[in-house]
């Protein structure tokens, strides 16, 4: 396991404004698939009114007709798709393929329903433009759809209303050319404000995530700090071992003798020993389950759900021959250092007890009891 860095920020493809890693761009995603949905529901709940509404206009304009029946149609069965999108929505609330789905459904539907309706009433193409100008501002703002499905979508919506009003719109070249181009411009637009917001949104993410990550982490080592343990992490994990009954282990490891390492190579030389342990332990560790916390000092915590005493113990003498072996470079010096290790284990399946109240002082008592016995050692107890 690598150590996090908290400075670091994930890389952004502007063009297609999203993260470059899959993975930061999925975590955004769920991050942010509430508001997504919200979003997402309204836009649908108010173009479905809007196309419902236009039937009243149709009427008042056109008269009782077979034509304005078939336009009554035409927008009811773009409302309809509108509602059955929402029930998907409500049918799958965390699925991020769902809400895309959706999303890309109705801007499908909308513009067809739209290009049919403009077909239907061929006379009135300059009043198209202006409605269909706005159907494309709907497809790259309230529409939350990946950007560049709503431009391909918007794109293609455009050609096809500018091939219709080429076909059937009767109109002088100037205007043809006209509504081309201030269609065109729309997309470019809409476009470019698309991709301000995403990636506003994006930059927004990633700075809550370095924050949030600044304080819950060390900044030296990387690792987990003390407050993130006693507010949240230990809770959580003993919680979940209760929970299915699962065994839990804590390890306490304590560098030995730092004092000398800080007095003969300076503080520096200390950051540096303090860095390879941590890096050390993350290495050894398991990833997105066990986790490392700064304690204090040169005292470092380990939390391994799903760890018995052994498998604790097994992982203390790993670090511990582990760091003996290997001196740590440091400005052309080597810098050897050793730690010692106490290990605490509890069965939530068999104890009935609080013993896990005091699993951290245990484990610290076997690491005293560690140093006390000549340090470079592993000392454990079982609880419960």
């Amino acid at each position: 396991m690598s150590l996090p860095d908290s400075k670091k920020k994930p890389a952004l493809a502007a063009w297609r404004c999203e993260f470059q890693s899959s993975a930061d761009e999925q975590a955004f995603l769920h991050h942010h698939l509430v508001t997504t949905r919200v979003q997402l529901r309204f836009t649908l709940v108010i173009c479905s009114l809007v196309f419902l509404g236009f039937n009243i206009t149709d009427i008042l304009w056109l008269g009782y007709s077979s034509q304005t029946a078939i336009l009554a149609g035409v927008r009811l069965v773009v409302a309809l798709a509108a509602i059955g999108g929402i029930l998907l929505l409500r049918r799958w609330p965390d699925s991020i393929a769902t809400t895309r789905l959706v999303a890309s459904m109705a801007e499908l539907i909308s513009g067809g329903g739209f290009l049919l309706v403009t077909a239907l009433r061929s006379g009135e193409f300059t009043l198209h433009a202006i409605s269909m100008a706005i159907v494309i501002i709907v497809f790259y703002i309230y529409i939350p759809n990946r950007l560049l499905y709503s431009a391909a979508m918007a794109a293609s919506c455009t050609l096809s209303f500018v091939m219709l009003a080429a076909g059937m719109g009767h109109l002088r070249p100037v205007e043809l050319g006209t509504i081309a181009t201030m269609l065109a411009l729309t997309n470019m637009f809409g476009y470019v404000a698309a991709q301000r917001y995403q990636l506003l949104l994006r930059h927004e993410y990633t700075a809550q995530k370095v924050l949030k990550n600044l304080s819950i982490r060390d900044p030296l080592t990387g690792c987990y700090n003390r407050r993130y343990l006693h507010q949240q992490l230990l809770e959580t994990e003993i919680s979940r071992a209760q929970r299915y009954q699962l065994s839990l282990a804590v390890i306490m490891c304590d560098l030995d003798h730092f004092k000398l390492v800080n007095d003969r190579y300076g503080h520096h030389g200390g950051d540096a020993v303090l860095q390879h342990f941590a890096s050390l332990m993350q290495a050894l560790t398991r990833e997105g389950v066990d986790s490392v916390v700064r304690y204090g000092g040169e005292e470092f915590l380990l939390i391994l759900p799903e760890t018995d005493l052994a498998g604790g113990e097994l992982l203390a003498q790993r670090l511990r021959l582990a760091l003996s072996a290997q001196p740590i470079v440091y400005q052309d010096q080597q810098i050897s250092a050793t730690a010692s290790f106490g290990v605490a284990s509890i069965n939530f399946g068999r104890s009935s007890t609080s013993a896990h109240m005091n699993m951290i002082t245990v484990a610290d008592d076997m690491l005293y009891a560690a140093k006390n016995s000549g340090r470079n050692r592993v000392c454990s107890r079982q609880l419960g």
